[in-house]
Order: C-alpha cells, then sequence, then structure tokens
C-alpha cells in the first residue's frame, strides 16, 4: 500500500445518523446515499477518533487520515504539527431536519482541566455523564447553504427585559424582577440557573404558563420560536431560552462565528461548519442527554453579543474569500472557480471541499477532479497546487 506524504488524496467521509438529522438533505445535495432512510445529521471531514476520515489513492486502496498522518506527521501536518502537534480542525457538513440541543463549548484552559479530572476520576470516554471528550476547545464557524435557522448568544439586555416585563411565571418570578430592575451578568446568570434547574411540577407549571403567552404574543420572533421549539420538546425548559438568546436566521452564502463560552443552538437548514477538533459539549436545554448545570454554569459568559453583529463577513480578493478566523486552529477560505487555475502554496494541511460545480485540483503529477460534496486531502508536504473548474470550493487549514 502506497501513501506518499507530498501527495494529494481523494476523502472518504463519515456520516452521523444522528437523530435530529435529515433523511434527505445529504441525498438531494450531494448524491449520497441512504439506502436505510436513516437520519443524516453531519458528515465529517478530519481525523477525530469518534469519526476519521479515509484517504483513497489511484489503485482503490483506503487509509484513515489518522494513520497515514502518524506515518510522517511533520510532513503531513506542517505548520499544524509545530503549532498544535496535530490536525487541529474538524470540517462538517450539517443538516438539522429538528433542532439540536442548547449547548455551549468550554474554552481551551477549561476543556483541559475537565479532561484531565475526568480522567483521573476514571470516567469511561464513552459515559453517558462524560463533559469533556477531549482536552480542546472547540470554537465555529458556520457558513449557510440553505436558511439556517439558529440561536447564539446572550440578547442585548434591554431586549431581553422588554419580552419577559409582563411575563407571569411564578417559579421564575423571582429572578425575573431581579433581572429586570437590574440587567447585569450576575442577574442573568441567577435567572438562567433557576429556569434550568425547574424540576417536577414547578417546571410544568411554567412551561404551560409560557406557551400560553407565547400563543398571545406569537407576532413576535422570540416567542413563535418558543412555539416552534415546543412542537419538538414540549416539557424542556429550553423553551426559554429564545427570550434569553439572539434567534438568527442565516441566507445562503452567510456566516457567523460561534465563541467558546457561548450558548447557541442549530434549530434548522443545511450548513457548513467549520471548527477546532474537539466534541466537547456541555448542554443547556432541548434535550433529553445528561445536562451538568454546575459545569455548565462555570463555563458560560453572561454577557449580550448584539444579533447585528453576528453576522462574519470575509476579505475578498479576486474570485477568493477569506473568513477573518479570530482563532489559529482552522481557517475558512471560498473560492469561486474558472477556467483560469489559481495556483496556492501551503505550509500546513489543508482539506478541499467542492461546495458545488466541478473542481479540478492539481498538485505535482496528481491530478484530481472532484465533483459537489467531494473532498481532498492535501499534505504540507505537497507545496503547492492549483484549482480550476466551474462552482466554488471551500478550503480548510490551519492559520
Amino acid at each position: 500500500m502506497s501513501f506518499s506524504s507530498n501527495r494529494i488524496y481523494r476523502m472518504q467521509n463519515p456520516i452521523q445518523n444522528y437523530a435530529w438529522g435529515s433523511k434527505e438533505a445529504f441525498r438531494q445535495m450531494y448524491g449520497v446515499a441512504n439506502p436505510e432512510h436513516l437520519p443524516q445529521a453531519e458528515i465529517w471531514m478530519g481525523a477525530h477518533p469518534n469519526g476519521c476520515s479515509t484517504l483513497i489513492n489511484e489503485h482503490g486502496e483506503t487509509l484513515r487520515l489518522d494513520a497515514f498522518i502518524q506515518q510522517d506527521a511533520a510532513a503531513v501536518l506542517g505548520d499544524a504539527q509545530a503549532n498544535f502537534g496535530e490536525l487541529p480542525y474538524l470540517f462538517k457538513v450539517l443538516a438539522a431536519a429538528e433542532p439540536l440541543s442548547i449547548q455551549v463549548h468550554p474554552d481551551k484552559a477549561s476543556s483541559e482541566a475537565g479532561f484531565a479530572a475526568e480522567n483521573a476520576a476514571g470516567v469511561p470516554l464513552t459515559a453517558a455523564h462524560r463533559n469533556f471528550k477531549d482536552p480542546n476547545h472547540k470554537p465555529e464557524l458556520v457558513y449557510a447553504l440553505t436558511p439556517y435557522r439558529a440561536m447564539n448568544g446572550f440578547r442585548e439586555f434591554a431586549e431581553i427585559v422588554s419580552l419577559l416585563q409582563g411575563l407571569s411565571l411564578p417559579a421564575l418570578q423571582a429572578e425575573i424582577e431581579a433581572f429586570c430592575q437590574q440587567p447585569t451578568d450576575e442577574t442573568l446568570k441567577a435567572l438562567f440557573a433557576a429556569s434550568l434547574r425547574l424540576q417536577g411540577d414547578a417546571r410544568r407549571e411554567t412551561v404551560t404558563r409560557l406557551l400560553a403567552t407565547a400563543q398571545h404574543h406569537q407576532d413576535k420572533e422570540a416567542f413563535a420560536e418558543v412555539l416552534r421549539l415546543a412542537a419538538f420538546y414540549p416539557e424542556d425548559m429550553g423553551l426559554f431560552a429564545p427570550l434569553l438568546l439572539n434567534v438568527i436566521t442565516l441566507q445562503p452564502g452567510e456566516a457567523m462565528f460561534l465563541y467558546a463560552k457561548t450558548p447557541h443552538a442549530y434549530l434548522q437548514g443545511v450548513g457548513l461548519e467549520a471548527m477546532a477538533s474537539s466534541d466537547n459539549v456541555l448542554r443547556a436545554g432541548l434535550t433529553p442527554k445528561h445536562m451538568d448545570i454546575d459545569a455548565l454554569l462555570a463555563n458560560v459568559d453572561f454577557v449580550a453579543k448584539p444579533a447585528a453583529e453576528l453576522l462574519m463577513r470575509p476579505m475578498v480578493l479576486g474570485p477568493i474569500s477569506d473568513y477573518p478566523i479570530p482563532v489559529a486552529d482552522f481557517s475558512f477560505t471560498l473560492v469561486n472557480l474558472s477556467a483560469e487555475a489559481i495556483a496556492s502554496e501551503t505550509s500546513t494541511a489543508l482539506i478541499l471541499f467542492c461546495l458545488n460545480g466541478t473542481a479540478t485540483i492539481h498538485a505535482g503529477a496528481d491530478t484530481l477532479i472532484l465533483s459537489a460534496g467531494e473532498s481532498c486531502f492535501v499534505p504540507a508536504a505537497a507545496v503547492s497546487f492549483a484549482v480550476s473548474g466551474e462552482g466554488q470550493l471551500v478550503q480548510i487549514g490551519s492559520r
């Protein structure tokens, strides 16, 4: 079996069949087979142990990407090896037919400490109550391929106050009034925590009252979202979240960044997701899965992120749109292809993904033609390559 660290390879990528995934989106967009009619939630491209890509050479032989990296990490990863010691990013196509859980990703320091503590305590990596599955942070960029609904970050405090005023939820009334009278990070934290800790009759009564109010105010986007979410999670206190978090719809071609320690949830749509290579998730509602409220609260920044500032705008130079990612773990570049080849050089490992149309990749003696939905891996040792075709290509690397 021959896999050289200076050649490019077509990728075969695993599909994650999470319950919230779409049964049709990947087939309709990229011709992905789904003979068992399962929910197909995410296509993973990278070397993460929970879903590692496989490389295919010209003879049809295959090798897992992590094994390929281990053959000669310095040559394959280049700068990524020097700076991170591993492939530092994970790239996904995500198709949400139903809302994902509200979640927070811890920052790097908290991930390292939490991962070490759970290891020391003997918590299995596969345990349902495990909070930290790896020692990495998980900042993310999402790029919409269809209208893409999401919640991201706390609303401006004055906006939260306007939504809460007049709301009658006895089990949360003290915290609501405290926040409305003095909207600060501390009073918001107290309200957020109290809503998550409600159980039994108190939670059921609160949800019933919240839904009754939402019925009367569904002309407001926040309350309309409460009602939409209730169709999936009728008794979940995550239904309170649209009153606290920005609700946004990305249009195709729009992107936003999701910072560490920021509550967010993807609600519906198909998009691309680039992120640091991590699977650390602390949940905050809209889920039957384990929620560690104390760990969650310790990893949330209770600061407003105005909706108008959520969109990420690229720096455009000719056919290339480069997104200003504020972390070094990954980059996200969109290339508008044409018959005229665009030459590039790299000192780090890259993933190239054909977003639409057809892309031709030349690197040394290698030529690969990618159709929409296909990807290839470019090792750092390849050094230079050129792309041409029609449509759009996404390039993921580290900075």
